[in-house]
């Protein structure tokens, strides 16, 4: 696996593919740089190497050339975290793009208009990709959120840098974390996964059942495997038509093997509002006319003291309906218990949209070993699918 380490970039330009595909409020200031200061890294080694960087990304999904999808707004920041003045194109292809990033002198940094302008980067042109390469000397992948997908940007353009591409900081770092877990993590493995639907986890959880000892089953997919047993629900979500297949999980996780471990009480709640009565009842005894909108006291304790035997943790999904403070409790508990886990000599790995939401509001960032920055990226790792990006990278 080539990384950036593998290169030394004196006068050299390094075309770095980015996700800059940051949030911006009304007055395009960005509100979580979280995804500038991971590309930190990769762009200081460069620089510090006697190199210069041309950074290109999208943002947003705008329909053809939209003002407000312009990345000249977030300059501001990234010179801010960079500490370096940034240079911009107005495109990403022609002729200001290809003087400009000829023009770049070492220690320097050239951004470039918003990818997605062109159609071509999402269709994967590659004549669109063959005016982009033309903007570097060595390609780098740094962009893991947008890994899965096979734009010009991600992948095609690599085909024009046989011997010279390599991944990021960032990149290899989400590499290295799933690698981690999926292949050599130290028993016990436990995968927690959360979030309200079985359908949108069935391929994770079949192809992480070989490689874990025990799975805790979360959030509002809980009650599709607690009605399929024969469990009373009440008005929880439940997806009806997954119930064979909910049945299906466990048996093949008992014939590998691996322990299933569902919540045994929750918080009910008789309206999905913050301000609903609630009351805590046996997961399978619901009445009808409630919903389970947390995992309840009982099931916090049981999770804990699993959590704290397992020495390599994959987190992805809330354990409730943490957007909404009374039922924050369960997601909040989990993280504590996998702090004091990771604290105690465990590797964890947190990814997937909504336990990175939960990571970031509950302050558990630097309490676990790596938060992943790409919610579909991580999740087709985790279903054994090889990411375009990176294989492009690879091969």
């Amino acid at each position: 696996m080539k990384t950036l380490n593998d290169f030394n970039f004196k006068d050299k330009k390094a075309l770095i593919r980015v996700d800059f595909n940051v949030p911006l409020d009304e007055n395009f200031n960005v509100t979580d740089a979280t995804r500038i200061d991971s590309a930190k890294p990769t762009i200081i080694k460069v620089l510090e190497d006697g190199g210069s960087c041309v950074l290109m990304s999208h943002l947003g999904r705008p329909n053809g050339v939209q003002e407000e999808f312009s990345l000249k707004h977030i300059i501001p920041k990234i010179e801010d975290i960079c500490g370096v003045e940034v240079k911009f194109a107005s495109d990403c292809v022609g002729a200001e793009a290809e003087e400009k990033a000829n023009a770049l002198q070492p220690g320097e940094i050239l951004l470039l208009e918003n990818l997605r302008f062109h159609e071509e980067e999402k269709q994967g042109d590659r004549d669109f990709a063959e005016q982009l390469s033309k903007l570097g000397d060595i390609y780098v992948n740094d962009a893991f959120g947008t890994a899965h997908r096979a734009h010009a940007s991600t992948t095609i353009v690599a085909e024009f840098f046989p011997e010279k591409k390599c991944f990021g900081h960032l990149l290899a770092q989400e590499i290295e974390s799933i690698k981690k877990v999926m292949e050599d993590g130290e028993k016990p493995v436990l995968a927690v996964l959360g979030g309200a639907k079985v359908s949108s986890k069935i391929t994770v959880i079949e192809n992480i059942l070989d490689k874990v000892d025990h799975m805790i089953i979360g959030g509002g997919m809980t009650f599709t495997f607690i009605k399929a047993q024969g469990g009373q629900i009440g008005d929880s979500i439940c997806e009806d038509d997954k119930m064979e297949l909910a049945l299906d999980i466990l048996k093949q996780a008992e014939a590998k093997g691996v322990k299933i471990h569902l919540p045994v009480d929750v918080v009910a709640a008789d309206a999905f509002s913050n301000d609903a009565n609630t009351q805590i009842c046996a997961v399978n005894e619901i009445p009808d006319g409630w919903q389970g909108l947390d995992a309840g006291p009982k099931s916090i304790e049981l999770f804990d003291g699993i959590v704290n035997e397992c020495k390599t943790i994959l987190w992805n999904g809330p354990l409730g309906v943490f957007e909404l403070e009374n039922f924050a409790k369960g997601t909040i508990e989990l993280g504590n218990s996998i702090a004091n886990s990771t604290k105690n000599g465990a590797f964890s790995l947190v990814g997937g949209g909504d336990s990175v939401a939960a990571v970031k509001q509950f302050g558990f960032e630097d309490k676990v070993s790596y938060v992943s920055t790409g919610g579909g990226a991580m999740l087709e790792s985790l279903e054994g699918k090889t990411l375009p990006g990176i294989a492009a990278i690879l091969n």
